[in-house]
């Protein structure tokens, strides 16, 4: 799908002050990154980097195709304000693939508000690497590989050492709100889940210095993840569904209320952040909600028909169906035809866009002469909950389906799977 050129020669190797990786695998793995630089808006701001004194590991909370499209083109929003991209260096897919979004000297839009040890404005300072994927998942290994392969290069570049490489979850920090009288951190979760010791890196800092001086209150989560007596580095908590312990606040940060920031009611209802004070109430969001981040569409495009849902307009299998995107309770219909269940699935931002899926389902069940749907279903062949895929790939709940002696051999039924 890609027509960008693979670069060559991204970097003249000074130095290493570490020695994680070989000559030539560097080598192999810088000329195996995607030139991605065309694809930049030409409208972004280009500003040379005076200092480099951080990399900041950042998780990218979309799949690929948005990631890319994000970063390099910016984010058109639904009131109509809109950014020029150049909001990393680097892309990493979950398959390892490493994209190279805007030369390495100009300054990138990554880190947003942000101070470290008393320095402000990182962005100014820093290389962003984004890693495909959602600060509630898991990072693949071969992405490790990757953001450690880049890491040791631009370690040796910049002579950094490894407490340089930070997350932009350690590094952004947050105006006073509902959950924080003072300047804190927390405002991004974002890469909360990298493991350094996976991409050959020794251990961070053992405290934020920001909030050891005073400038900044520290968020508890973050201080656990991070610094407490026992770490929990890359452990993947609940997800992005609301619960009495995972608030909006702990997997959106800052951007709880933005108008981007959606949240699906287990009744199917849909808010945007900026909806729920005047709608809902944040103390009235009911245990289930899935909170689904950088939505920029229309909320008409998030919208399912009952039980089914589809991958569009940013939504992933992983956003969709969280852990369970490879249970073989979850049902692919993609758009070739061809049905998969979760177990057959490699990687959930593997799957095209318009791919249709189901959640906690059983089959498929052929409709035959001698196999009715009622002897499939039983008394159930007629609920909503029972579905059923009709050539040429519509699906109907059972309750939809007017006449049921008519339906057409190679027709498929799925029913709810028993819990």
């Amino acid at each position: 799908m890609l027509a960008a050129a693979v670069c060559t020669a991204l970097f003249f190797i000074t130095p290493s002050l570490s020695n994680a990786f070989s000559r030539t695998e560097r080598d192999r793995f810088q000329r195996s990154i995607v030139d991605y630089r065309p694809r930049l808006n030409p409208g972004f701001n280009k500003v040379k980097r005076k200092s480099t004194r951080y990399i900041i590991v950042h998780t990218s909370e979309l799949g690929l195709e948005y990631t890319l499209r994000v970063v390099s083109k910016g984010k058109h929003f639904r009131n109509g304000r809109r950014t020029f991209g150049g909001h990393t260096h680097y892309v990493i897919a979950r398959n390892g693939r490493t994209y190279r979004i805007m030369d390495k000297q100009w300054v990138a839009d990554h880190a947003g508000r942000s101070m470290w040890n008393g320095q402000t404005d990182l962005s100014r300072m820093s290389i962003g690497i984004e890693l495909v994927g959602y600060h509630y998942a898991p990072i693949t290994d071969r992405q490790y590989r990757s953001v450690g392969l880049l890491i040791d290069i631009l370690k040796g570049v910049y002579r950094l050492d490894d407490r340089a490489v930070l997350t932009h979850s350690q590094i952004a920090y947050g105006r006073p709100n509902r959950w924080h009288k003072r300047d804190h951190r927390g405002r991004k979760r974002c890469a909360k889940n990298f493991i350094r010791a996976r991409a050959g890196l020794g251990p961070t800092w053992s405290h934020d210095p920001d909030v050891r001086a005073g400038r900044l209150m520290a968020d508890a989560q973050l201080a656990k993840v991070f610094y407490g007596r026992r770490a929990k580095v890359g452990e993947v908590d609940e997800g992005n569904l609301i619960s009495r312990e995972n608030t909006a606040w702990l997997i959106a940060g800052e951007d709880f209320d933005s108008r981007s920031t959606v949240y699906r009611f287990p009744d199917g209802r849909l808010y945007s952040g900026d909806q729920i004070t005047a709608g809902v109430g944040w103390n009235r969001i009911p245990a289930k909600t899935v909170v689904l981040l950088n939505q920029t569409a229309s909320l008409d495009g998030l919208r399912s028909a009952g039980p089914v849902k589809t991958i569009a307009d940013g939504n992933t299998a992983w956003s969709l169906a969280g852990r369970s995107y490879n249970h073989r309770t979850t049902i692919y219909f993609l758009p070739s035809g061809r049905i998969k269940n979760g177990s057959m699935i490699s990687d959930w931002d593997d799957l095209p866009a318009k791919t249709r899926l189901i959640i906690g389902y059983q089959g498929p069940f052929p409709v035959r002469k001698d196999r009715s749907a009622y002897r499939i279903a039983g008394t159930g062949y007629k609920d909503r909950k029972t579905l059923y895929f009709l050539p040429p790939g519509q699906i109907l709940s059972g309750n939809k389906i007017k006449d049921f002696s008519r339906l057409q051999a190679g027709t498929l039924v799925f029913l709810p799977a028993a819990l």
